[in-house]
């Protein structure tokens, strides 16, 4: 697996437009990204790769359950409620360290996680996008997914057939979306382009493994 040298926890607060020097319309996500806590390294000698935890959303002590509070208390910057791994080289963090947005800058490239939205149950046509049969009076097949089988020979259904099922609540990512503006003061992060999940959901922002920025 790639390393990623920097990432951090955010929250989408939702989509805008803004207008480039040029004129030009850009569609982009804003995520705010309050500073993260390093609440744990693991090393490779210990633990059998190198990175470390990320501690976001602040909460109250009595919310927090007794293990995670022992856990919490050896960085002693408080308690959280999200816990997060990311790839990198532990020497280069200190326990208890703040990581704030400003580790990125315009014009880098980073890939952004979060969860998709749930749609619930669906069918082929919705899920797959099958174009479904004859609308027509009497056809008698409209939106179904229509024979999978394989005759006598091999007598059974292939792996992966795109069938019915649970759409979306799954994690995505979406790789090399441009960090468009980055405003510390505010602790917050543009990124051109859509981003996974609903509005405050929350997403994991790392450097971009594909695109050496």
């Amino acid at each position: 697996m790639a390393m990623a040298k920097k990432g951090l926890i955010g929250k989408k607060l939702g989509m805008t437009q803004v207008f480039s020097e040029d004129g030009a319309l850009v569609p982009v996500t804003i995520i705010e990204v309050e500073p993260s806590v390093v609440t744990q390294k693991k090393t490779r000698e210990k633990d059998g790769y190198d990175a470390i935890q990320l501690a976001y959303g602040r909460m109250k002590q009595k919310n927090v359950t007794k293990p995670l509070q022992g856990h919490l208390r050896k960085a002693d910057k408080g308690f959280f409620r999200f816990l997060r791994e990311f790839r990198a080289s532990p020497e280069d963090f200190e326990l208890g360290q703040a990581v704030s947005v400003d580790i990125f800058n315009v014009g880098d490239y980073v890939d952004v996680i979060g969860t998709s939205k749930g749609k619930g149950f669906a069918g082929v046509v919705k899920r797959h996008g099958f174009r479904g049969g004859r609308a027509t009076h009497g056809s008698m097949f409209h939106r179904a997914p229509g024979s999978i089988g394989a005759s006598a020979d091999p007598s059974r259904v292939f792996k992966g057939q795109r069938l019915p099922g649970q759409m979306g609540n799954m994690r995505k990512t979406v790789q090399n979306l441009l960090v468009y503006a980055v405003r510390p003061e505010k602790n917050l992060m543009l990124v051109k382009g859509a981003v996974p999940g609903g509005k405050n959901g929350i997403v994991l922002i790392r450097q971009a493994i594909k695109i050496d920025s």
